[in-house]
């Protein structure tokens, strides 16, 4: 039986059927994200309803993100995970075609957020599993180089599938696409996922070390919680901006919103995947803090912009900054999870912290938002975003150090912890 740590590199089949779970996935979600608002505008939901109804999935996504997290870092069958979680997201989708009431929206929302928090730390686990806490920074990057490809693809898709068929069979797309997610998710060798490897855990972690031993050390890390304070303000700012643009154009010219939003989701995805293995290769070169600077910085510089103008053109050049700032966002935060985690076996929970935090902020942002747009506009709305975006900023600025341990130096607090408990 293999240690922890001790196996071979995985086999080129694993690593490109990985890749291929995340752009499949990406496909499938793209068809459930940003479309959504829209086309509840289209058929007759006012800007503010449609926004509350995203807040739904939202909230129960919050709800399970850090369970579902500490879930994957026990489950030694994580790709079962994957591949319940897709078929959650078809039904979901089926619901959203079958009609837009609000039983069946929120119902549909209820799946989608419900499934949404196992997803991602199950990739994330096996991409662990697979290469380890060395190639992790790598992989990674080029996991996301695919997710937003697939965004990308199925961005195309969806703008082919609702001129062709109508808006509402956007979501019967998605829902096909579950199929390929699946089958790549199946052709992942689970031989090659080392248990302890996917959790980031290592063998000095003793049995007696439980969930209250690893959670009290989580919550002790000063740095660790700034961290997810920060990434919750990010996605407070950030998640009801592109939804209120698509609302915004909606409302003067239907026909158009769907295309605009087409537009919007390929630029950021084309910055995203072209960027983001780059972005992981430089975090590891140059540390964390650096990138994640600039990922917060544009942030509140693209809500003003926003303000300036309603030209279709101008708002989808201001977008790349949306694509710059996911780009880093979306590679370098679990990479800073990695290395405040790193040989505690929890890696997947922090995760999970970590997504709760992301997802509590973008739920209440949309309610935020919509709130701003009724009490006074779009555009009090996209100026209220900003300053929540400049907070973001300043707290990261003044008060993260950098996380990356280097080569030659110790591994996070919290596997020091764990040392000096077993020595």
């Amino acid at each position: 039986m293999t240690t922890p740590l001790s196996r071979s590199h995985p086999g080129r089949t694993s690593l490109r059927a990985l890749e291929a779970s995340n752009f499949f996935l990406a496909d499938v979600q793209t068809g459930l994200g940003p479309f959504l608002a829209a086309y509840l505008v289209t058929a007759h939901w006012s800007p503010s309803a449609a926004l509350y109804a995203l807040t739904v999935g939202g909230i129960v996504t919050v709800i399970l993100q850090t369970p579902a997290g500490g879930i994957v870092d026990q489950a030694r069958r994580k790709r079962l995970i994957v591949i319940l979680g897709s078929l959650v997201l078809g039904l979901g989708a089926v619901l959203l075609a079958w009609k837009t009431s609000k039983l069946a929206v929120y119902s549909a929302q209820v799946l989608i957020g419900g499934a949404g928090p196992f997803l991602a730390p199950a990739l994330a686990a096996i991409t662990m599993g697979l290469v380890g806490q060395r190639g992790f920074d790598r992989q990674f990057g080029r996991n996301q180089a695919f997710n937003s490809a697939g965004n990308v693809a199925a961005a195309l898709l969806i703008l082919a599938v609702s001129h062709a068929f109508g808006n509402r069979a956007i979501f019967i797309a998605a829902a096909c696409l579950v199929a390929p997610t699946i089958i790549s998710t199946l052709l992942i060798k689970p031989e090659e996922i080392d248990y302890e490897r996917a959790r980031g855990g290592c063998e000095r972690v003793q049995k007696n070390q439980g969930l209250g031993y690893t959670l009290r050390l989580l919550a002790q890390d000063r740095v660790l919680l700034l961290f997810l304070v920060c990434c919750f303000l990010f996605h407070f700012a950030n998640a009801a901006m592109l939804p209120e643009l698509g609302e915004l154009l909606s409302k003067n010219d239907a026909k158009s919103a769907i295309t605009f939003m087409t537009a919007c989701v390929i630029v950021t995805q084309l910055i995203i995947s072209f960027t983001a293995a780059w972005i992981g290769l430089q975090a590891h070169r140059h540390g964390r803090r650096p990138l994640l600077l600039i990922g917060f910085g544009v942030l509140p510089i693209r809500a003003v912009l926003y303000t300036l103008t309603h030209l279709p053109a101008a708002l989808i050049a201001i977008q790349c900054l949306d694509g710059i700032a996911n780009a880093i966002f979306g590679v370098v935060a679990v990479l800073v999870i990695a290395d405040r985690t790193r040989g505690t076996g929890r890696f997947n929970l922090a995760s999970g912290a970590l997504a709760t935090a992301v997802g509590s902020g973008a739920a209440l942002s949309n309610t935020y938002g919509g709130y701003l747009i009724h009490l006074a506009g779009f555009r009090i709305s996209f100026l209220g975003l900003g300053t929540v975006a400049l907070a973001a900023f300043l707290m990261l600025f003044f008060f993260l150090p950098e996380t990356e341990p280097g080569e030659d130096q110790a591994p996070a607090p919290l596997d020091a912890a764990l040392g000096e408990t077993t020595a």
